[in-house]
């Protein structure tokens, strides 16, 4: 047996035909059920051209690509902002001091522990009337995002940077690097490919609940997929516009998961190779 930690046998033959088996199972199962909720909508008229002309209006499609824009505007700007505040509270709760982390400590648990939806909605109407300042929708959904992820990212970052094996920082202490050259130069690279896929599970959680701005009608893809499908001139077609506005969704949630692949690609590449004709490469002969 090998010193290594092993988490779970490898499977056998037996098992491996029982998985195969498992998992055609299950996608037929997946495909059934996905055919079955087409046939019925099929069956209720939603495919008919009527549902689906309004798509070809260029108002609708300029509204759409507002819509598109209102949202892509809200995540961007949200997930550098929560990066920001993840990164600042993170250290803060990773601070000596205990002036710097116990406030942040309590600024990081109050801030998960409130609904985003309570956050947008003390932002966009509690403040302006209680504190007499007007807040924008986009900045009620902005600030709202910022507050809540940005406090789970500094979890995040806070794990990652306490989960390095901490010989790693033993050593750069005794080379004599300050803690702020140890943070950065040794703790942060080697946590950063560790908390990549969490990272961008929390940009994709940003993106979706930007959606959630229709409330205080912020004109992103969910007030207008929700305007559209209301008009009755149009045929009311909530579920053809729902449909569209999804696959808008999944295409922006495809893009992130593209990037990150890319951004991890790079941090695990290695050093490049010598190019040929170094003096690492040139044989030095044997006289």
């Amino acid at each position: 047996m090998s010193s290594g930690t092993v988490l779970y046998d490898i499977p056998g033959p037996a098992a491996r035909r029982r998985n195969q088996v498992l998992g055609a199972v299950g996608t037929v199962a997946v495909v059934a059920a996905v055919a079955f909720v087409v046939w019925k909508l099929a069956q209720a008229g939603q495919f008919v051209p009527r549902m689906w002309e309004w798509i070809q209006y260029v108002r609708i499609q300029y509204l759409l690509l507002d819509a598109l824009w209102a949202t892509i505007s809200a995540f961007a700007v949200a997930a550098v902002l929560s990066l920001a505040f993840g990164a600042v509270f993170a250290a803060g709760r990773l601070s000596d001091h205990a002036w710097l982390r116990a406030p942040a400590s309590a600024v990081v648990e109050l801030f998960r522990a409130v609904p985003l939806l309570v956050l947008i909605f003390i932002l966009y109407f509690g403040v302006s009337r209680g504190l007499g300042i007007e807040i924008s929708a986009f900045w009620s959904v902005v600030i709202g995002l910022m507050l809540y992820n940005g406090s789970v990212l500094a979890e995040v970052f806070r794990a990652g940077v306490l989960a390095v094996p901490r010989g790693q920082s033993e050593a750069a202490y005794a080379l004599g690097l300050r803690k702020t050259q140890v943070m950065t130069t040794v703790l942060l690279p080697q946590a950063l490919r560790s908390m990549l896929p969490t990272i961008l599970s929390q940009l994709v959680v940003i993106l979706k609940d930007t959606a959630l701005g229709f409330i205080i009608q912020y004109p992103e893809l969910l007030y207008q997929a929700r305007y559209l499908g209301s008009q009755n001139q149009l045929g009311g077609p909530i579920l053809p516009v729902a449909m569209v506005i999804a696959v808008i969704y999944i295409g922006l949630c495809l893009i992130l998961t593209g990037i990150s692949r890319l951004v991890d690609r790079r941090l695990h590449r290695g050093p490049r190779a010598e190019k040929p004709g170094t003096d690492q490469d040139t044989a030095v002969p044997v006289p």
